[in-house]
């Protein structure tokens, strides 16, 4: 059973723990971010990364900024749309996702899509969660829609499920198969990792040029019934099944 956040905000707490709670990122993060020398409790700079904190009465402030816990966590499934930048700011003055995200808690995304990429984000200030829904050995499936310049060949399908030898290692599709009345052009792609660009450049290396990448699926959470742009807020059942796939929820 989780317990409620007046609960929680009584605890003392290890600092890495405080801050994942308040959004900052994920434990081990927040380790290297007190190591740096980035967090000041009550006004000292501390770089124990043993140091608990209470809820209520301490001050945490973290590379000049005051944090605090919110009053519960957050988390937010968004339908991206074309030419939203994945950050919480853009120096550029370009729109991100937060142009379109507007709560009163501090979220940030799970993970990234690129401007072009349209589909399934997730947003949250669950630190702990969002660092787990990245890491490889959860191996969290992400579905996409891709359509292409040209034709796809029955043989690059094969290469994909394969694997495809990329500059910072393999890249192999769980699902790679022909979107029917496509004219061949359109793919459904599953994969249970998150490198960089990872669908374009798998098939760049096949000299093909996406012209069309969307995010149908993350996690199983898909954005039906959600218009691009908008967003809603997962519910209970949803929140612990993606808890209960990372080993955070038993």
């Amino acid at each position: 059973m989780e317990r409620k956040n007046s609960e929680v905000h009584q605890e003392i707490v290890r600092l890495n723990r405080y801050l994942a709670m308040a959004g900052v990122g994920s434990r081990r993060n927040n380790d290297k971010l007190i190591l740096s020398g980035a967090v000041q409790v009550n006004g000292h700079i501390v770089k124990d990364l043993g140091i608990r904190v209470n809820a209520q009465k301490d001050s945490v402030v973290v590379n000049g900024q005051q944090v605090s816990l919110e009053d519960k966590s957050v988390y937010i499934l968004f339908n991206k749309p074309k030419d939203a930048i994945t950050t919480l700011s853009d120096e550029k003055g370009r729109t991100t996702v937060m142009n379109y995200v507007r709560v009163k808690q501090r979220v940030f995304p799970v993970g990234r899509l690129d401007r072009n990429t349209t589909g399934v984000l997730l947003l949250t200030n669950d630190g702990d969660l969002a660092h787990a829904l990245m890491h490889p050995k959860y191996e969290i499936e992400k579905v996409y829609r891709v359509t292409l310049d040209r034709q796809v060949t029955e043989e690059d399908l094969k290469k994909l499920r394969k694997g495809i030898m990329l500059e910072d290692g393999i890249s192999q599709a769980m699902v790679a198969e022909i979107i029917k009345g496509s004219k061949r052009k359109k793919v459904l792609l599953t994969l249970k990792e998150g490198k960089n660009k990872e669908v374009r450049r798998m098939f760049e290396a096949l000299n093909y040029d996406v012209r069309q990448l969307d995010r149908i699926s993350f996690a199983g959470l898909t954005p039906l019934g959600l218009p691009r742009g908008a967003w809603r807020l997962l519910n209970r059942n949803e929140v612990n099944y993606l808890k209960k796939i990372t080993g955070i929820l038993n």
